[in-house]
């Protein structure tokens, strides 16, 4: 039977935004014979590079959160790793949950909890999987996380779901795997994608009929000051054998160090997503 869904006759299927977000981060996929070589996992997040500062510095995410969160409120920082998105919030904030898949964050996030002197909750585990276990907050936070989710609605709407008061994202203009696109070319001769764009997913979000704000700024860039140490990530994510290590590091030392990026601020008051 004809499915009268994707519309007339010989149609082509309607593409959403949120079709378009998955299809561009399926892009970032890896070829078969480069995972193949891969002696170790090269999706990986070093803790040491989520540990945050002894004095956060103000930022638009961090003010248009920290105007929504009442005295002795409550902060949900999902993929939280040490939790610099919760923290930049205590005061007004008095209680944080931390969601991270990484036992070490979590442990992180806590200590830094203690050291805060607020109270905290972690819940371990990929969002939003353990959303249904997850408290809800007056604030909710995600900072530099949507660019690893392909299934970006679901995301969201757990999101907005858990805020009392206001959601607010934190993402770069470009793909964070985008800075090793000059490396991929030298060692692979394998060309990475571009997309997707913090302006696709407002497109998401539009289309789901959210109210939803952007503020578009610049800001540091964090990454490994450590040549060695920058070297033995950089050559795990780029699946080589640790032989090639050193080989890593010769062409780290002859790349120019980018210090600042592009940052966004995207931003909603609670609404009735979820019943949409």
């Amino acid at each position: 039977m004809r499915d009268f869904s994707l519309g007339s006759w010989g149609a082509e299927p309607v593409t959403t935004a949120a079709d378009r977000w998955r299809q561009s981060l399926d892009a970032w996929a890896l070829p078969d014979d480069v995972l193949a070589s891969a002696q170790e996992s090269p999706w990986i997040h070093p803790p040491v590079l989520f540990q945050i500062p002894d004095v956060i510095e103000s930022s638009p995410s961090h003010d248009r959160a920290r105007e929504a969160v009442p005295v002795g409120g409550t902060v949900l920082d999902v993929g939280c790793g040490g939790g610099i998105a919760a923290f930049a919030l205590t005061p007004p904030a008095a209680h944080v949950i931390g969601v991270d898949h990484q036992a070490e964050m979590l442990t992180m996030f806590q200590a830094n909890a203690a050291k805060h002197g607020v109270t905290c909750q972690t819940v371990e585990g990929f969002w939003p999987a353990v959303a249904d276990a997850t408290p809800g907050a007056d604030v909710v936070t995600a900072h530099h996380v949507v660019y690893n989710v392909g299934d970006i609605v679901p995301f969201l709407r757990a999101l907005d779901d858990h805020a009392r008061v206001r959601v607010v994202l934190e993402m770069p203009d470009h793909h964070p795997l985008a800075s090793m696109s000059e490396a991929w070319r030298h060692f692979w001769q394998l060309e990475r994608p571009e997309g997707p764009t913090p302006s696709d997913l407002v497109d998401v979000l539009e289309e789901l009929g959210v109210h939803v704000h952007r503020e578009q700024w610049s800001g540091a860039m964090r990454v490994e000051r450590n040549l060695e140490q920058a070297a033995h990530f950089i050559r795990i994510r780029l699946c080589l054998p640790a032989s090639r290590e050193g080989e890593v590091r010769e062409f780290l030392a002859t790349q120019p160090e980018s210090s600042m990026r592009e940052l966004n601020t995207i931003w909603w008051d609670t609404s009735t997503l979820a019943e949409r």
